[in-house]
Formats: C-alpha cells, sequence, structure tokens
C-alpha cells in the first residue's frame, strides 16, 4: 500500500500502475511455475487479458494527465522485458 505522506495524485497513480504490473509479473510466474507453460493457450489469454487491462489503466491516467504517457509507456516496456526473460527461462528448461 501507498503510504499517506504528502504523496501527489500524480504519484499516487504511477505507483499504482506500477503495482498493476507487478501483480501481472507475479501472476504470470505462480502461473507458469504451477498451471501451465507459454505455449497454452490459457496462459496466452490470460497474459493478453492483463496487459490490455494495464494498458487501458495507463491510458486512461495519462488522460487524466496523471502519468506522462512516456512514463506509462515505460511501465509496459519494462513489464514486457520482464516477461521475456520468464518466457525465455521456461523455454530452456
Amino acid at each position: 500500500m501507498i503510504p499517506e505522506v504528502a504523496v501527489s495524485k500524480e504519484e499516487k497513480a504511477y505507483a499504482l500502475l506500477k503495482a498493476d504490473a507487478d501483480k501481472i509479473l507475479q501472476l504470470i510466474k505462480v502461473q507458469m511455475e504451477n498451471l501451465t507453460m507459454p505455449q497454452c493457450p490459457l496462459y496466452e489469454e490470460v497474459l493478453d487479458t492483463q496487459m490490455f487491462g494495464l494498458s487501458r489503466e495507463i491510458d486512461f491516467a495519462v488522460r487524466l494527465n496523471l502519468v506522462q504517457e512516456e512514463d506509462g509507456k515505460k511501465i509496459l516496456e519494462n513489464l514486457e522485458r520482464q516477461l521475456n526473460v520468464l518466457h525465455e527461462a521456461s523455454i530452456q528448461v
């Protein structure tokens, strides 16, 4: 949870979006470890749905001028990069 110490709306919005990205990463890690492999349609559907939802959240925050468009793109790019690392690791196993 975000501490309530004089945090601007913009900082709070960014932190919440970053936290949602981290949750997606954790969800995919758990799914890969326990349920399905990246080639499974269920894995791809969960990933696509989660990424789409996050992109819509970011778009909404950008439209409200709570997050800069570039910062939103960085959140998505960072998450995609981390997910690619996980995917590559699962293929090499």
